[in-house]
Order: C-alpha cells, then structure tokens, then sequence
C-alpha cells in the first residue's frame, strides 16, 4: 500500500487525504491545530462554494450541511457610482446552488473523521526542518504541502510569469453576523456583489455557522483608500469594533444595505477576520535541503485575491485533480517531473482561467466588462452565463475576459 504524507488541514488537504484514504491509501496528515482549536477559533475564510465544487466533496461523501446551508441562488451584482447612487444591477441566477459552510464546523469535522477512517493525524505545527528530517527517513512515497500558510510557503518559488502582482490589492475585513433583513429586491439567499469604483467592494454572503444560518459581511477595500479602516491593525481587532466598522462603511457607501442591517449582531465572540495578502502563483515543486521534493497543493501555489470566491472552489477541484492523477500513476514513482506535470495540468484545466479573471477583476473594470454587465441587467440569458462562470470559469475565457470576444458574444445575443 502506498504511503503518502499531507501537510495542512484546511479544504485542500483535508479533501485530498479522506479522497485518499477511500481509495485505499494509507495516509498520514499533519495538522497545526485540533479539531476542537479550529471549532472555537476564528473564521479563516468566506468559502462560498459551486456546484462543481461541491460535487467533488459529494463523490466520498463529505458534504454533511447539504440539507442545513442556505441554498445560495445566484448573484446579484450591483455598482454605485457616487455614494447612494446606484448605476446598475441585476439577478444573475445559478442553475444549481451554492453554499458556504463554516470553515471552524466543516474542518474540525472532517479531521474527526480523518482519524475515524483509519488517517493518522499528528497534531504539530510543521517547520522545514521538520519535513526535511521526516522525507529523509523514506517512509512516504509522497509529500504533498496543502498549508497556505507560514514557512513552509517559502520552499515554493514565486513564479513571475504567473504573478502579476507584488503588494496586496485588497485590505480584506469579514464578519459573521445574524439579523440582516433579506434583500427586498431578491428574497431568495443570494450573494450581494456591490463594487464602489475606486474604493472597493462589499460582499453579502447566506452562510452557515455554529449558530445556524448567517450572513458574511466581506469588505474588499483598495489599499489606502475610504475603505481600508482596517490598515494598521496588525493584530486581532475587537470583534465589536470590526463590526461597527463594517457598519458604518456600509451606512456611508451603500444605504440600501444599511436599511437591511438595523438589527445585525455578531454570530459569536469570534466572528472576525482581517487581513491582506499578494496574490501569487508559485512553482509547484518544494526543494527541501535534504533533497528531498514536495508537491505544492491550492493556496501554497495558488494564491488568488477572494473577489471572485474562488479560494475554496480552486482548493477543492486542485484537491479532486490531484487525487485522479495519484490513482492514474498506480506503482510509479511520484518523482520531480510527474509533481510538475500534474500541476500543469490542473492550471491548464482550471488555474489559469481563474487566476487569469480574478487578477482582471482587481482592476478598473474595461469599458468591454461595463457594455456586458449593462446587457445583463436587460438580458437574463447573459446574466445566467455570468453567474455560471463562478462556478466553471473557464467559460469566461470564451466571451467575458476578452473584448472582441464579448463583442461576438453580444452580437450574438442581440442577432445581429
């Protein structure tokens, strides 16, 4: 039975190994916190997830909140262009749902049932030195680094042809609240996608947490602007305090949306996150001082910027990709160019198109992205392909990245 070791316990690594295991692997995981640390920890993400997504955790049974997540309908993208004025919007519907569980419920219970299926889990938090002492000893036949985070993302270089970007483009501020009144213009949970030209954009996202159906308010500020209240706070804010600031952004840009959160509260005494990040593509394969060679996995080689929710949807499908091309390999060597390739091919299948239109959407949107959001909001069929490119982006390389492609597309709708 082939051994294989993964490191990092979040939606990647979490889905690679139980996938693993049901087919037979024996699989050793390695996790910085408990179960019960990550259940009464802080939020680490927003993870609205799509349909193809969600089918991939489907197929070794782990979507265990089908029946208790909002069922999140589609979008609903709207822009201002002054405070209080709104330009444009529309109802993008999605032809199956989406749902964001939280991370602190999902995660904790998928490392319970890591150990309950026959994973060995070791709880300590990992350095290199660490790995290297552990991939000299031989004993896995794979290493794969599923932890976005800390100093294990060093061994991976950054990849400049692939990343565009060296500073944050975004001061990211999330809260979990309850008492946000549905939106009168669309009842059904939905994601609220409200962009302020040249400050930011505010995400409103139906959720799932410990204390039941909720909210995300996710603030997306361009970094020193109006929106960026949360720069220079390196270290945790009072959970109230976010909140209030969130709120009083939200009364400032967006009263609409503020006439929706009179009652809004906390879920709990930890429902905050803040923070920011470079987006950046890495290479995929880690040299430890050993010798020794480790496979990248979601986030420590792909690092989007959230506007686009695309984190969880990215980690899940790398997850899923890298499963098949483990079982596809049978008895041959996991060596350097094979962890190469199957990179390769997941970011000719879905990497590329995703990092391609989430680094597009962190600028001024082109005035082509302006003409194709204007026909949704009289065009249905236009706004339902939008709201499917959250789910299968490689769609948007066909008619929404590129402007002689929309125009064709556009014309196409309109018959001429």
């Amino acid at each position: 039975m082939r051994k294989i070791l993964i490191v990092g316990a979040g939606q990647a690594g979490l889905q690679l190994a139980l996938g693993l295991r049901a087919e037979g692997y024996e699989v050793t995981l390695m996790s910085a916190r408990t179960p019960e640390e990550i259940r009464t920890g802080w939020p680490t993400s927003t993870q609205a997830m799509f349909d193809l997504s969600l089918n991939t955790e489907r197929a070794y049974g782990l979507n265990h909140w089908e029946d208790q997540a909002p069922p999140i309908h589609g979008l609903r993208p709207q822009l201002s262009v002054e405070k209080g004025r709104l330009a444009l919007a529309f109802n993008a519907p999605l032809e199956r749902p989406a749902q964001s569980t939280d991370q602190r419920i999902k995660m904790a219970h998928w490392l319970e049932a890591a150990e309950e299926r026959g994973i060995e889990v070791i709880y300590n938090a990992v350095t290199t030195q660490d790995l290297d002492a552990i991939t000299q000893l031989g004993r896995y036949d794979l290493t794969v680094v599923a932890a976005g985070k800390g100093d294990l993302v060093a061994m991976f270089d950054r990849d400049p042809a692939r990343s565009p970007y060296t500073e944050p483009q975004r001061g990211l501020a999330v809260a979990y609240v309850h008492g946000l009144e549905p939106d009168p213009e669309w009842p059904e949970p939905h994601v609220g996608f409200h962009a302020l030209p040249g400050l930011g954009e505010l995400f409103v996202i139906p959720a799932l947490t410990h204390t039941g159906p909720c909210d995300i308010l996710f603030w997306e500020a361009i970094p020193g602007g109006p929106l960026d209240r949360w720069a220079g706070h390196t270290g945790r804010m009072v959970p109230e305090e976010h909140l209030e600031i969130t709120l009083e952004l939200i009364r400032e840009h967006l009263p609409w949306v503020a006439a929706r959160a009179a009652n809004v509260r906390l879920t709990d005494d930890k429902a905050t996150l803040h923070g920011r990040y470079t987006p950046t593509v890495r290479q995929p394969v880690g040299h430890l001082p050993g010798g020794g060679r480790v496979l990248g996995l979601a986030d420590v080689v792909i690092a989007n910027d959230p506007i686009t929710g695309q984190g969880s949807n990215t980690a899940a499908k790398a997850a899923n990709h890298y499963l098949r091309a483990v079982l596809a390999r049978g008895d041959q060597p996991f060596d350097e160019q094979w962890m190469t390739d199957t990179f390769e091919a997941f970011w000719t299948a879905h990497g590329q198109a995703v990092t391609g239109w989430t680094n597009a959407m962190l600028q001024p949107l082109p005035p082509h992205v302006q003409q194709l959001l204007g026909a949704s909001t009289q065009n249905e069929e236009i706004a339902r392909r939008f709201a499917a490119g959250f789910n299968d982006p490689n769609d948007l390389l066909n008619w929404f990245v590129d402007p002689e492609k929309a125009a064709a597309y556009l014309a196409e709708v309109n018959g001429a």
